[in-house]
């Protein structure tokens, strides 16, 4: 399941939704982003996230299919956000469930560092200097990186 929206989540009470009358799932692994009042060593007040309504969506749904494609999943939740975001706001949640606690952390951890490098999200922070887009980084590419040396048994190689 994906949502785009620019309402904040109660983690809780989404995997609570997820996952209730599912008695199959022996895992769930959750992870939760949040702004950051520092980047790159300036002071950050705010984050704006944009966004093709559409696009946005499409894409995500292609990295959960890929998710579900690699590890036996029997739930799955990305919700990000877009907007003015201040220090401390979730902007996104990613959550997945399965039979087995292995796949259900492998497959968190792709994820969330396949939307790192591949969902359409453009980034603006204010910092004490001015606005600044969020450039992308290197260390991202390289998590994500990971996952296409796949060994066939649905964990990263190298």
């Amino acid at each position: 399941m994906i949502r785009v929206q620019a309402e904040d989540f109660d983690p809780g009470a989404e995997i609570a939704a997820l996952t209730d009358g599912k008695t199959s799932i022996g895992g769930v692994a959750s992870f939760i982003g949040l702004v950051r009042d520092v980047a790159d060593g300036e002071h950050v007040s705010a984050m704006t996230l944009e966004h093709y309504p559409g696009m946005t969506e499409r894409q995500l749904e292609e990295v959960e299919r890929e998710a579900h494609s690699r590890w036996p999943l029997d739930a799955s939740l990305i919700i990000h956000r877009y907007g003015r975001l201040e220090p401390g706001d979730r902007i996104v949640l990613v959550v997945t469930a399965s039979a087995h606690r292995q796949a259900a952390l492998d497959s968190c951890a792709f994820l969330i560092d396949w939307l790192k490098t591949k969902a359409p999200f453009w980034k603006v922070e204010d910092t004490d200097t001015g606005e600044r887009w969020v450039e992308a980084r290197t260390s991202d590419d390289e998590a994500a990186a990971r996952w296409q040396q796949n060994d066939g048994s649905g964990r990263a190689g190298g």
